[in-house]
């Protein structure tokens, strides 16, 4: 279990190299310098960042092939409702040659993700600044939520984007199991819940 912020650097240290840590690095001093001007993390969880949302969101890569996040993923990672960028944007920094596209329909946060994608230096990365009902669909490769919506909903509005190779990775929080308990048994048999890293009660729906 991941509870501190060293424990948290460790890990994420672990998943990248000396590039993709500095870039992480500046991103989250992106997120805090921006969180003065708008609420994209709560104030309480701000020193506790890469803990709370940086390897919050690494854990996802722990559930993805290889294949998956490299130049020739076959199609994206989709990450919807992306916010202040996460899990997307950690995602991309990770893993810089392959193609992410962040959701995000809140103009506010779509000019803070762009300016973070430039200033890391992404340009595997960009943004659908819409809905994502609006977003003409392509076949993902991956697709990833946070705080997005509730998981029926979420798997009928990504579904455009959804092929037989599509992963999913979705961290639900505490809500992970009631949440896949209420699908349907033929759609609920795709899934399973995996434990946060970074929570005991929280839980990653996974389809691989």
């Amino acid at each position: 279990m991941i509870v501190t912020e060293e424990e948290a650097r460790a890990y994420v240290a672990g998943q990248t190299d000396a590039e993709g840590m500095a870039r992480l690095e500046a991103f989250a001093a992106l997120v805090l310098e921006e969180n003065r001007h708008q609420n994209l993390i709560a104030k309480p969880t701000e020193p506790h960042i890469w803990q709370r949302h940086i390897a919050d969101s690494a854990q996802l890569l722990e559930n993805v092939s290889r294949e998956t996040l490299g130049p020739n993923a076959g199609g994206p990672w989709l990450d919807l409702g992306s916010g202040p960028g996460f899990p997307g944007l950690v995602i991309a920094a990770l893993c810089p040659k392959m193609p992410v596209v962040l959701v995000e329909s809140r103009a506010r946060r779509v000019g803070f993700l762009e300016r973070c994608i430039a200033e890391l230096g992404l340009p595997k990365c960009r943004v659908e600044g819409q809905r994502l009902e609006r977003v003409t669909p392509f076949p993902a490769r991956a697709i990833s939520a946070r705080a997005f919506a509730p998981l029926a909903k979420l798997l009928t509005l990504s579904a455009p984007f959804s092929t037989r190779q599509t992963v999913y990775v979705l961290p639900k929080g505490r809500s992970a199991a009631q949440e896949l308990q209420d699908l349907k048994p033929s759609i609920r048999a795709m899934f399973h819940v995996k434990h946060s890293l970074t929570d005991p009660l929280a839980g990653i729906i996974v389809k691989a």
